[in-house]
């Protein structure tokens, strides 16, 4: 996942999130400022660092997966003392490695043994919270995010209430437009009704995407045909995840018919890189 896309978007709305997700104390996250920092030597960047203030707390690396890797650890320890050497910090460090699933995990592989048995890198598995109840909406949003097509649209409105409820109008526009954000990317194909009928709050209406998918997504569905709508609003959500396509790139999804339109919606999430899409049109 992008640095700029959703997760790194909810550690920095929802401070206390990757502590509550590692099972410590909310007030853990004091002190802490969370950055992105690319490792320069061989271009990588993490999904998130959290940089304490003191120097009794460690740097906190973070690295979010949603699809199988093997070589995850190799790569994560690579960019970790690649960082250490570059920087060279005096605070010590840890890293948590958050894995959508038990079976993305490769592993305590014999190199990363001792590293994994002794805490320095934490991992989490977020399908563990998926039946866990919970008033963070940080977690919740993360629940949402896991849940099944089937399940996805009640947790919607049971979140809807908890927004209603507990949440100051400007965390109430922030929550609501990442709701928005992961009922677009789960059911991209579906009209507005649909999407209102699944998520009630008034709110919704008047967030940018959905605006942006209504106007070019659904206006251009009924006029120029429901192929074209389509491909308007996977166009959105690409531009979403990757800033901007190449006119290239834009045309050749626009050229793709329902059915690899359909496909592309399920892939959008697996895609780490803009190369990732391009292997993905290369092949249809």
């Amino acid at each position: 996942m992008r640095t700029d896309t959703l997760f790194f978007q909810l550690f920095q709305t929802f401070h206390s999130l990757l502590f509550e997700l590692i099972e410590q104390p909310v007030s853990t996250a004091d002190g802490y400022e969370f950055v992105s920092a690319e490792v320069k030597e061989k271009a990588f960047r993490f999904d998130g660092i959290f940089l304490p203030d003191v120097v009794d707390k460690p740097i906190i690396f973070i690295e979010v997966q949603f699809q199988p890797k093997p070589d995850f650890y190799w790569a994560f320890t690579s960019e970790i003392f690649l960082y250490l050497n570059q920087y060279q910090p005096e605070q010590d460090w840890q890293a948590v490695a958050i894995f959508a699933r038990r079976s993305y995990d490769p592993g305590e592989l014999p190199h990363f043994r001792e590293l994994l048995q002794s805490d320095r890198i934490v991992r989490v598995y977020l399908e563990d919270w998926l039946d866990r109840q919970t008033s963070s909406l940080g977690i919740a949003i993360v629940q949402l995010i896991l849940a099944s097509e089937a399940s996805a649209p009640d947790l919607a409105k049971q979140l809807a209430v908890q927004v209603e409820q507990s949440t100051t109008s400007l965390l109430r526009a922030e929550v609501v437009e990442f709701i928005e954000t992961v009922l677009v990317y789960k059911f991209p194909l579906l009209n507005r009704k649909e999407i209102e009928a699944m998520f009630t709050i008034d709110d919704l209406k008047h967030t940018r995407v959905y605006q942006d998918a209504k106007l070019e997504g659904m206006q251009q569905g009924m006029q120029q045909g429901m192929q074209q709508g389509q491909a308007a609003l996977l166009l959105r959500l690409l531009d979403r995840k990757f800033s901007s396509l190449s006119q290239e790139l834009r045309s050749q999804v626009e050229t793709l018919s329902t059915t690899q339109l359909e496909s592309l919606a399920e892939a959008i999430l697996d895609f780490d890189l803009v190369t990732d899409l391009e292997a993905w049109l290369q092949k249809q």
